[in-house]
């Protein structure tokens, strides 16, 4: 009969369908290997991010001991180690590098102009000269940029809107990061806008957190502003502290910070900037060229502030600020 026969038509085409859509869905039966060019300690647990990274994959299809194999590097936190790291990747021939933090993305670019590098937690990678461009990056990086230094200006509005008064702000950052001297460039510029004195407070490694924070204790400013990379996030329980201990004002750039203590931060959603980080990942190891990704940066920013803190602080967060707040701490 004419119509069992369209009927049987149509079911192959259904079930055809749906069998095309899950081979696309999986990656290849092949084993990817790739390379983790991280600047956290090799002892410390997974961060996170880290963490939320290789969940992401694992949704993806890529699971490692299966079809996944990851060659982890570490920078001790010392980002002077990235180059030979990045060249021990090259030697394990890794399909791609992931590169977290715009150090370790300047060592790959460095290392490699053929082997695709995927960047997460990369400041400006414009201006470093990681990519021609964000929408046409034009070699073998793409990624996730953090877009930190667009809302430098904001950050400090925000900071001076929670504050009774501001006329010094001390700003603690990463100097040896080429990726935060653009940034602190920027502050600096809407201090200027706003009639606000910076002064600079920087940071190259662990060591140096007590001598800074004992000359800017010495004469107090009137807030802080905390730069976040790799350094002032992993030691971020120090920073907290030392601007409870001083009944400081402070902004920081990622929510983590404000939930855990501090006063308010505004910026992007930094577990999901490593989640999008493994989208990428895909993307490349099913055969799209990162010159044909363009650089993401977030697209969605959240304020939390914390009102716990202000009240400490002896601070009133006015409620024209409270009402643009994404989340609140109570």
């Amino acid at each position: 009969m004419p119509w069992l026969v369209l009927l049987g038509v149509l079911l192959l085409s259904v079930f055809g369908l749906g069998s095309t859509e899950a081979a696309l869905a999986q990656p290849s039966g092949k084993t990817y290997r790739i390379g983790l060019l991280l600047p956290a300690l090799s002892q410390a647990p997974p961060a996170p991010t880290v963490r939320a990274f290789l969940l992401s994959l694992e949704k993806l299809g890529y699971v490692e001991g299966q079809n996944l194999a990851i060659e982890r590097r570490y920078s001790e936190e010392r980002p002077d180690r990235f180059p030979a790291l990045a060249a021990e990747l090259i030697q394990a021939k890794v399909d791609l590098i992931v590169a977290v933090s715009t150090p370790a993305a300047l060592a790959a670019k460095q290392a490699t102009q053929t082997i695709p590098v995927v960047m997460i937690y990369v400041g400006d990678p414009v201006g470093t000269g990681l990519v021609a461009s964000l929408g046409r990056p034009g070699g073998n990086l793409t990624g996730v940029s953090d877009m930190a230094t667009e809302l430098s200006g904001k950050r400090l509005e925000l900071l001076r809107e929670a504050t009774t008064r501001l006329s010094r702000v001390g700003v603690l950052w990463n100097s040896a990061d080429p990726g935060m001297l653009l940034r602190a460039k920027e502050i600096q510029r809407a201090a200027q806008v706003l009639g606000v004195t910076v002064e600079p407070w920087g940071v190259q490694h662990p060591g140096e957190f007590d001598t800074v924070f004992a000359a800017m204790g010495a004469k107090p400013p009137d807030a802080l502003f905390v730069v976040a990379e790799i350094l002032t996030v992993t030691y971020r329980r120090r920073v907290l502290d030392f601007a409870a201990s001083r009944r400081l004002p402070a902004m920081y750039e990622y929510g983590l910070f404000a939930r855990e203590g501090g006063l308010m931060a505004y910026g992007p959603d930094l577990v999901g900037s490593f989640r999008r980080g493994a989208e990428y990942v895909d993307r490349v190891l099913r055969g799209t060229r990162p010159a044909d990704l363009p650089v993401e940066q977030p697209s969605q920013v959240e304020l939390v502030v914390n009102l716990k803190t202000a009240k400490a602080l002896g601070k009133a967060i006015g409620p024209s600020l409270l009402i643009r707040a994404d989340e609140v701490i109570q």
